[in-house]
């Protein structure tokens, strides 16, 4: 073989590796799929450059090679493993990265550090032609000292891919390890990276998550559970205070109705009594604003009870009085004129499923909630949309005041509702006296408005009904279906 049809593949070798390296570093990562294929391509073409210049990775170093390429011609040997080994296991990525996600790099480190080491050991047996037994010996005494030098890291290790396969928890996931909450951001070989809700990294090593209790707030992602603990002072009436705790979690739209909501006593100590609330959203980013919320439920639920408990020494001097203190549209009114007020209100009794305010109806009065939930629908019956709810302390009618309209929702009570009626002509004198008073009713009007327009665009579509003429089209669509 000569000196130049010798030395010209193996250039040709080194410049597609060369290529290879250059490109795979070059070429961005959304185009993963055509630099695996890339990269099929120039290491098919790297193997025949080999073939051509009479060399086999799957043989020693020919005898007929001059000894002054020895050097180059091992390394293009060993670099077809290795190269061959590297292409392999981003082929692999690339067919399981749909089933492992994006971010599962343990499993696809373990399984390169896997093809590598099969390369290292069949590139020593056929490039350098090492005794295969001799080095299995040798690198299993040597496995055994590094294993008894790294044993901790070595669990943490295994532990790792224990974890990955069997997946208790995955990366977005909120879970909780050894009393510690929060989100996975990655799983590495050695340990899980946490990101707590005070916004700290918490490094947890995989030995100890896999040893340790680990609760998974993100399963099932269908509901989440929101937990309240409220003490009452033990003169509240337990089945008064969990009535109040029931209406407070009926009157949050934002709760399922399955799992069903409910509220029990879970302790009663001498000066308290503990309740525990529990209810469930459908989405984990709502569980503090829903927390919230429920909190002010509650307190407008037992601030009525407070009111109308006649052991309570500071409630106010009238029913009618405690109502209106409750309403914060009326609160620019001096207490003079809200007990003047009082005594024009009439009190009226709603059962539950009963409609409080009929929607197109021009409201005559305003109406104040002292007790219950009141939910808020708009569209015929046969197809209602529930826009809202309302507790103690909120108003209806507003639209009376404001342009004489018709109310452009229908008001119904939702439990046992305890309502309180003020014409608009015993209020006319208020209203004239005080123009703020009206302001606020307008404003009140135009929210209200604005958030029924906004319930309704986000409703989705009805469901078209499918008959015989979609099931034919769809056929036609899909035969093999």
């Amino acid at each position: 073989m000569g000196l130049v049809g010798f030395s010209f593949p193996l250039l040709c070798a080194l410049l597609l590796l060369a290529i290879d390296l250059t490109l795979w570093q070059w070429i961005a990562n959304k185009w993963f799929r055509w630099k695996v294929l890339i990269r099929l391509g120039l290491y098919f073409l790297f193997s025949l450059a080999l073939m051509n210049a009479g060399l086999s990775p799957l043989s020693p170093i020919p005898a007929a090679i001059p000894s002054s390429y020895h050097a180059l011609v091992i390394i293009l040997a060993i670099a077809w493993w290795l190269l061959g080994a590297r292409t392999l296991t981003v082929l692999m990525i690339l067919i399981l990265a749909p089933r492992i996600g994006g971010k599962g790099h343990l499993l696809q480190d373990v399984l390169g550090a896997f093809i590598f080491l099969m390369a290292a050991l069949a590139a020593s047996t056929y490039v350098l032609d090492l005794p295969l037994k001799g080095l299995l010996a040798t690198s299993g005494a040597v496995a055994i000292i590094l294993g008894l030098a790294v044993q901790s890291t070595l669990s943490d290790v295994f532990s790792g891919i224990v974890l990955n396969a069997t997946k208790p928890f995955r990366v977005d996931d909120w879970i909780r390890v050894d009393d510690i909450d929060g989100k996975v951001i990655e799983i590495d070989w050695r340990s899980t990276h946490l990101l707590t809700p005070e916004g700290s990294m918490a490094v947890i090593p995989n030995a100890m998550a896999a040893k340790t209790r680990i609760v998974n707030f993100s399963r099932p992602d269908h509901f989440h559970s929101v937990t309240l603990s409220v003490e009452l002072p033990v003169r509240l009436r337990p089945s008064l205070a969990l009535d109040a705790l029931e209406k407070a979690l009926q009157g949050c739209r934002e709760l399922l109705l399955q799992p069903q909501s409910g509220a029990l006593v879970k302790k009663a100590y001498v000066r308290y009594v503990e309740y525990e609330v529990t209810g469930y959203v459908k989405s984990r980013d709502r569980l503090d604003a829903v927390r919230n919320q429920l909190y002010d439920l509650i307190y407008r639920q037992l601030s009525v009870m407070e009111s109308l408990d006649r052991g309570n020494p500071v409630r106010p001097l009238t029913r009618q009085s405690a109502v209106l203190n409750t309403v914060s549209a009326l609160r620019m009114l001096s207490d003079d004129d809200r007990a003047e007020l009082g005594e024009k209100m009439r009190l009226t009794l709603f059962s539950a499923g009963e409609v409080i305010l009929e929607q197109g109806v021009v409201p005559e009065e305003l109406l104040i909630i002292e007790s219950g939930v009141v939910s808020v629908t708009t569209g015929s019956q046969d197809n209602e949309l529930e826009v809202g709810r309302m507790g103690p302390g909120e108003v209806m009618g507003e639209t009376g005041i404001v342009d004489h309209s018709a109310c452009v929702a229908r008001f119904s009570a939702m439990t046992d509702c305890v309502v309180y009626r003020i014409s608009y002509g015993d209020l006319e004198p208020w209203l004239e006296e005080h123009g703020e008073l009206r302001e606020v009713m307008v404003r009140l009007a135009h929210f209200r408005a604005q958030k029924r327009d906004s319930v309704v665009q986000q409703q989705p579509p009805a469901p078209r009904k499918k008959g015989f003429m979609h099931w034919l089209r769809q056929m036609q669509r899909n035969p093999r279906e």
